[in-house]
């Protein structure tokens, strides 16, 4: 199972609202120009957080996105969800019975297929609900203490 990019571009988007400066919201252009994609696309990410409840979107003038909540409240598991839905291995097609329609034991094989993936899927899920932005950021910069920029007026 390989994330899509939508994933490492929303944690990229944390870590710019999470050292913003001001109380000011960071404009929507200047998170576009510093990921490499367009509004538009941007828009669509930031939408899936908003959703979530990671961020908030405010459009006008002096809108753009900030935060929706601390960041030790926002988990890996949150961003994941947010960009690619639930975490689910297993594309589950029913393919093991449809290849074995006659086979004795195809839907036996069918069920523990699935119940290890389930397995594997709830791992997952535990150990992303246990590592916070907040966890990364100190972890990536050996403090506490986070920068401070404003964003919309740097370059």
């Amino acid at each position: 199972m390989q994330l899509t990019k939508g994933v490492e571009q929303a944690i990229c988007i944390i870590v710019l609202l999470a050292t913003q400066e001001s109380s000011a919201p960071l404009a929507s252009d200047e998170i576009s120009r510093r990921l490499g994609v367009s509004p538009s696309y941007l828009k669509k990410i930031t939408r899936k957080l908003a959703v979530q409840g990671i961020v908030l979107s405010v459009s006008g003038t002096n809108g753009g996105v900030s935060l929706a909540k601390p960041l030790k409240e926002v988990t890996m598991l949150h961003l994941i969800e947010a960009m690619e839905g639930p975490i689910a291995m297993y594309p589950d097609t029913g393919l093991i019975s449809r290849a074995f329609p006659d086979a004795q034991n195809a839907e036996r094989g069918q069920d523990v297929l699935r119940k290890v993936f389930r397995q594997a899927d709830q791992l997952m899920v535990d150990y992303f609900s246990k590592v916070t932005a907040a966890d990364l950021l100190e972890e990536g910069l050996g403090t506490t203490e986070l920068p401070r920029l404003d964003w919309n007026r740097h370059s």
